[in-house]
């Protein structure tokens, strides 16, 4: 076998690489906002690679990628492991579920934590088809991993962008919360249905409006970018409609000082009935612990519209109302994220912990985004962007 060492031009998606004792491990976020902000929650999502991938051409027959697994577990909570997907073209070709490596498992109920060191993991693919070809590892979207090396039967060569870059920022169900696998979280979906490279920024439980990001997507190379806002407030119990709002204008004030002509999506929450007329913050139900599957439940009281309070139904009717005041922008899209998932999908489609989607679920958005944003007269059709 052949052994490639991992560098950054192998390395797509992500914002840079760390060197650690093991390896180099991918990082969504860039080290200036790392240590601007080291909030542990926000530190553990962006460094689980959703999105990343490693992409290579080569004629070989059998790939290998040694890699030590990190993740974090919940006592009484039945969470699935990380996997590799092997993409070739638009097609998921094979799954390599993640074994061994570090866990840490945290207790729900007291906030203790407990550390459980493992060893290294080598995912393997064979009798990959003959001939050229470009074949993407697509990283676990739940797991942070540190990347050892690249096995190969045959030499490997790095294949730089030659597609539309799309930046999403989002909260976990655009980092990928309840999909199996990296390459069926909804915006890989949409991506390859699209044609488009993905750069994800969705950030479990962190997509608060925070200015750090706005500036992450105002210096980052983008053709196309969205922005889907509104769940993580509404669960954290974060802002008032009075601070929600100028959050958001300012969110996209600094993304277009950097991308003047960029199309951009504004997309608001997707339906989820325990937020719809009540408030956050959201929590964890107790009785769900130990079942096998851990549901969420709404905590606020329903309504306090008057005090400002934020349910999914404020803010939608908040975003389209910034949509509207922004019309000047004739590059700024808003899109209902009911029509990606609504009350009537739930009967087919429900959501397992009340709050997240499935993998069918995530199929199904994605295809409708793409649906939206990618075909003829979607904001996204055929529109060279600012990195063009």
């Amino acid at each position: 076998m052949i052994t490639t060492p991992i560098t950054a031009e192998l390395v797509h998606g992500a914002d840079g690489l760390e060197a650690t004792g093991r390896g180099l491990r991918p990082h969504r976020l860039p080290a200036w906002v790392r240590a601007q902000f080291p909030d542990p929650q926000l530190m553990m999502v962006e460094a689980q690679p959703s999105g990343v991938r490693i992409r290579f051409g080569t004629t070989s027959r059998t790939v290998e990628l040694a890699c030590h697994p990190s993740r974090v577990g919940y006592r009484g909570a039945d969470r699935p492991r990380g996997s590799i997907d092997l993409v070739i073209g638009a097609d998921i070709v094979a799954s390599d579920l993640l074994g061994d490596g570090d866990l840490v498992e945290v207790d729900l109920r007291t906030g203790a934590t407990e550390l459980r060191p493992g060893g290294a993991h080598t995912a393997a693919f064979g009798d990959l088809p003959a001939g050229d070809k470009v074949v993407e590892l697509w990283l676990p979207h739940n797991e942070s991993v540190d990347l050892i090396e690249l096995r190969t039967d045959e030499p490997v060569r790095a294949v730089p962008p030659a597609r539309r870059l799309w930046v999403h920022h989002g909260s976990s169900i655009s980092h990928g919360s309840n999909a199996t696998t990296p390459g069926r979280t909804w915006p890989a979906v949409a991506a390859r249905r699209g044609g488009v490279d993905l750069r994800n920024l969705g950030l479990g439980g962190s997509a608060l409006v925070d200015p750090f990001t706005a500036r992450v997507i105002r210096d980052a190379p983008a053709d196309l970018i969205s922005v889907k806002l509104g769940i993580n407030v509404v669960n954290l119990d974060g802002m008032r409609l009075r601070t929600f709002v100028p959050a958001v204008h300012g969110f996209l004030d600094t993304i277009r000082e950097g991308h003047p002509r960029t199309p951009i999506v504004l997309i608001s929450p997707i339906f989820c009935g325990i937020h719809e007329d009540t408030p956050g913050p959201g929590a964890v139900d107790p009785e769900s612990l130990g079942t096998g599957q851990v549901r969420f439940v709404a905590t606020g009281r329903p309504g306090d519209r008057e005090l400002g309070r934020l349910s999914l139904q404020v803010v939608r009717e908040a975003l389209a109302a910034v949509a509207e005041r922004r019309a000047d922008d004739p590059h700024l899209y808003y899109l209902d994220g009911t029509v990606l998932y609504g009350e009537k999908d739930t009967a087919a489609h429900p959501l397992p912990d009340a709050l997240h989607p499935d993998t069918a679920t995530h199929q199904l958005i994605g295809e409708r985004f793409a649906e939206h944003a990618f075909t003829a007269g979607g904001p996204f059709h055929a529109h060279q962007g600012d990195a063009a």
